[in-house]
C-alpha cells in the first residue's frame, strides 16, 4: 500500500513540475503574483484520480481516458490525459507532426515502440516520443494505467473528443491526418 501511495505522489509531482514552467505562458500568466503565488480570483480545478476535468470520460476502444489539463487552460501549451484500464493492443503506429508525447506508467507494464527502439516500462518510469518519430504502445498486463502529456497541445484534445469512442475511425489515416498526426502502420502489438 505504501508503494502505491508513493507512486501516486510521484505521478502527481511530475506534471506539476512541468506545469510550473508553463505558467508564464499559460492562460493564467496574468494571474500569478511576482512571488509565484496565485493572484486573487484565480480559479483552480483539482481533478481526482480517475475523474475527467470536464466531467465526461472518453474511450478509443483500448482504455478509458480522463482529461486532466485542458488545452485552453495552458493557452495551447499542454494537454494531459489519464489512460486507465489499458488493455493489450493500443493505437496504430503513428507520429505527431507538431508535438512531443510524454508517457508516465503509473500501474502495470506498458510496451513501447519509439522510433527503432522497443522497451517495456514499469510503474514510475517514463519516456518521451519526440515529434515526427513513429511510436505506439500496448499494455503488457491487463489494466495498466498511464499519464500522457502532449506539448504543445495542438489538436489532441479535439482528436479524442471528436472520435466519440469510435476506435476504428480514430485509428484511420484520414482521421489522424485531420489532427496533425500521420498514420505509419497498424499496431504491431495487435494479434490477428
Amino acid at each position: 500500500m505504501r508503494r502505491r501511495s508513493f507512486l501516486r505522489a510521484a505521478a502527481a509531482a511530475a506534471p506539476a513540475a512541468a506545469l510550473s514552467n508553463l505558467m508564464a505562458h499559460s492562460a493564467f500568466a496574468g494571474q500569478v503574483t511576482a512571488s509565484g503565488g496565485a493572484a486573487a480570483g484565480l480559479e483552480l480545478h483539482p481533478v481526482s484520480a480517475g475523474e475527467d476535468r470536464f466531467g465526461a470520460l472518453h474511450s478509443l476502444g483500448f482504455s478509458e481516458l480522463a482529461f486532466k489539463v485542458g488545452t485552453q487552460e495552458t493557452a495551447g501549451n499542454l494537454f494531459m490525459i489519464e489512460h486507465r484500464n489499458l488493455v493489450p493492443g493500443g493505437p496504430p503506429l503513428h507520429m505527431h507532426l507538431n508535438q512531443e508525447e510524454w508517457f508516465y506508467v503509473m500501474e502495470g507494464q506498458v510496451a513501447f515502440i519509439v522510433g527503432e527502439k522497443r522497451l517495456t516500462l514499469q510503474p514510475g518510469e517514463s519516456i518521451l516520443a519526440p515529434r515526427r518519430v513513429p511510436h505506439t504502445f500496448s499494455s503488457v498486463v491487463p489494466a495498466s494505467h498511464m499519464l500522457i502529456g502532449f506539448a504543445p497541445a495542438g489538436k489532441m484534445e479535439a482528436y479524442f473528443r471528436d472520435a466519440k469512442g469510435d476506435a476504428k475511425m480514430a485509428a484511420s489515416a484520414e482521421y489522424m491526418n485531420r489532427y496533425d498526426m500521420e498514420w505509419v502502420g497498424p499496431s504491431p502489438f495487435k494479434k490477428g
